[in-house]
């Protein structure tokens, strides 16, 4: 059974990377959305690879780190995305912001391939600071796209979903035993990581 399961993550990270080209729509494109509303919302950040790598691995981070992270780490994100995301809408400029999101997913996976052990505090300062660059970026989107609260709403919500998958696999991987689980920490952080490489070097 752990076998089928290693096997299961391995093939979908693997087939996620070659993807990775058509990770985000880019600034001021809104993608696959056709609609401004809470639907609308929701389904944005479902159509950037970018953003569900990195908020999967934000929920892995946390489900590694156990205990308080569980709530802290992805909290800290979400919070801090709807701030930036509100500075994005309210026209105020952020330097560098697709190259923040592509860092992220790399510094992420590789925290994640590492297996790192950061205090909580630093953990929730790594998270927030990425938070900013997503959230900008997709508040700049809404702008483009007259959304609104609902949208936003919509959009918060979709993110703390990907965050609670990154939490589940987590836990899954944390189940598996030590050998087990460090070797699909390594497989599953190091594909987005390498995700996040391929994202950098297209924005670059």
């Amino acid at each position: 059974m752990h076998h089928t399961f290693l096997r299961l993550i391995t093939t979908i990270l693997t087939c996620l990377v070659p993807a990775v080209a058509f990770a985000h729509p880019g600034l001021g494109n809104p993608g696959l959305d056709n609609h401004v509303d809470i639907a609308g919302g929701f389904a944005h950040p479902l159509s950037g690879l970018d953003h569900i790598l990195a908020m999967v691995a934000v929920g892995m981070f946390a489900a590694h780190l156990g205990g308080r992270a569980l709530v802290l780490v992805p909290a800290t994100f979400v919070l801090v995305m709807a701030a930036a995301g509100v500075l994005g809408m309210s026209g105020v400029g952020l330097p560098f912001v697709e190259l923040g999101v592509a860092l992220s997913v790399i510094v992420l996976g590789a925290a994640i391939a590492f297996r790192l052990k950061a205090p909580v505090v630093v953990a929730m300062a790594v998270v927030g600071f990425f938070a900013i660059f997503h959230g900008h970026a997709h508040g700049t989107e809404m702008v483009g796209l007259g959304a609104g609260t609902l949208y936003g709403a919509g959009f918060v919500l979709a993110t703390a979903l990907l965050h609670a998958i990154g939490i589940g696999i987590g836990l899954a991987i944390r189940g598996l035993g030590t050998v087990q689980g460090k070797r699909l920490h390594q497989l599953s952080g190091g594909a987005m990581a390498l995700a996040g490489v391929a994202i950098l070097a297209g924005i670059v």
